[in-house]
């Protein structure tokens, strides 16, 4: 990586728990394509100051997590359509002080439901209703998902999400049982709730498929516990890999290779 210098790019991300995943991913590609840039992971004390940061320090771009998905929509200029279309925002560029948001959360679970082949007739259990959720949910709807339960305690939040696309809700997931399961919640990723399995034995006895949005880490309990069980497996590291990926070329506006990203996303998770 280059000396830092009064030139350098600075994007960052701002994540309630940042982890060094997308450090490591974006700061490695940046090495190996000898790119004038830097990233660095924040946890904000104060979202709308942060974002404020962003503009008038004219930092290039932001990644976005739990829990500012949402709550960043009313502090930004313009939404792209991949974030007005679900409300929910994961990137934020910066371009000569108008900052515009988007969503690559979308694109990552658009082709990792297409590259392993899950059947839209399959039925689904979704865990959560954030923003998260959301692009989750939008979709496996656009990728024609019907038999899908949105399971939420948030009445308010998990009832409306349903009602977008035409799914069920469940305040919990209790007896239910479906063929994909799929944790968008913090339960499992590392502090307060690592050892926390979102969805129990019993209900990963009966489904095909585990899908675990949580990216650290990489072995989360659910994922543990489908892997023990021989289901097939959709793992967070492999979302966080495509939309870093994504977002990496709305900064730079370099296009790496399968290749580069690959080696990327091992060293960010090493």
């Amino acid at each position: 990586m280059p000396i830092l210098n009064k030139d350098m790019t600075l994007c960052i991300s701002l994540a309630a728990r940042p982890s060094n995943i997308g450090t490591r991913f974006h700061n490695y590609l940046y090495d190996a394509l000898e790119l004038n840039y830097v990233y660095k992971a924040f946890a904000p004390v104060d979202l709308a100051q942060a974002v404020a940061g962003i503009r008038g320090l004219g930092i290039r771009g932001a990644a976005v997590s739990m829990p500012y998905k949402e709550d960043v929509i009313e502090l930004i200029d313009v939404m792209d359509a991949s974030a007005s279309a679900i409300d929910s925002v994961n990137t934020i560029v910066n371009n000569d002080g108008v900052l515009t948001a988007y969503n690559t959360d979308y694109l990552a679970i658009a082709r990792l439901l297409s590259v392993n082949a899950v059947d839209p007739a399959t039925t689904v259990l979704l865990r959560g209703s954030g923003g998260m959720a959301k692009a989750v949910a939008a979709a496996m709807h656009d990728a024609g998902f019907a038999s899908v339960t949105i399971v939420a305690r948030n009445e308010e939040r998990g009832r409306v999400l349903a009602a977008l696309y035409d799914f069920a809700w469940l305040p919990e997931v209790g007896e239910a049982t479906a063929g994909m399961l799929i944790n968008v919640t913090p339960l499992g990723m590392t502090g307060a709730d690592a050892s926390v399995q979102s969805f129990s034995d019993e209900t990963v006895a009966q489904a095909q498929i585990v899908f675990d949005v949580v990216a650290l880490p990489s072995e989360t309990p659910l994922i543990r516990a489908g892997r023990a069980t021989g289901k097939q497996l959709i793992t967070g590291a492999e979302v966080i890999a495509i939309q870093a990926e994504e977002q990496f070329v709305l900064y730079t506006g370099v296009r790496p290779s399968p290749e580069l990203v690959r080696e990327a996303s091992e060293f960010s998770r090493a």
